[in-house]
């Protein structure tokens, strides 16, 4: 009797370890979230008032955002945007590290019309027998010193943290299977740990 309780309490408190676990880590990510951006406009507010006021970075970071929003959604902004984005490329250092960002923010928004993803791929990666999921992005062609030889390439993103941290690697055609999956949909997947991994996946080699 007293080992059926035991495992019965045991059973309750791990139901209860398993849906405190994913509330408290959210709680975790939204304060440090909430504590990230009100850091940003705080100090600011700090020098004018001469006081602390909790939540008012974190508010004017949200609203100034919105307005960065609101603004470069009609005509007369997007000009303004592209004009200081003129000066800021100008600057040397700051040109490769904003334009590199931006394409890979560019690539991930579901509003871009042009993604530079083309396929959500599966490779054979990082070595034989070890499979990993990517994204076609670009197509190159290798041509050797002689000339003799050229070899089309496949350029593929493996996305290794989470998703905006990756490697870029050249595979051969035959060595990439294409699969049915939007985009959209690949990045759910990824983002999702493999939880959103669907039990078929559909792969050809052109």
């Amino acid at each position: 009797m007293a080992i059926s309780i035991r495992i019965t309490l045991k059973r309750k408190f791990f139901a209860g370890l398993l849906i405190s676990i994913p509330v408290i880590v959210t709680f975790l990510v939204i304060e440090w979230f909430f504590k990230f951006v009100d850091g940003l406009l705080e100090p600011l507010y700090y020098n004018i008032l001469g006081y602390h006021v909790r939540g008012l970075g974190f508010i004017s970071t949200i609203v100034l955002i919105f307005f960065v929003g609101l603004i470069s959604t009609n005509v007369f902004g997007r000009k303004v945007i592209a004009y200081f984005e003129k000066i800021m490329l100008s600057i040397p250092v700051f040109k490769g590290i904003y334009t590199a960002l931006k394409q890979l923010v560019d690539a991930f928004s579901p509003e871009s019309k042009s993604s530079s993803f083309k396929k959500f791929v599966i490779v054979e990666y990082p070595r034989t027998g070890v499979f990993a999921f990517g994204f076609l992005t670009k197509e190159c062609t290798l041509t050797t010193e002689s000339k003799n030889h050229e070899s089309n390439l496949k350029a593929v993103y493996i996305p290794t943290n989470n998703l905006y941290l990756g490697e870029i690697v050249l595979f051969r055609e035959n060595d990439v299977f294409y699969t049915d999956i939007p985009i959209d949909e690949g990045i759910k997947m990824i983002l999702s740990g493999g939880i959103a991994i669907p039990p078929t996946i559909y792969g050809v080699k052109k």
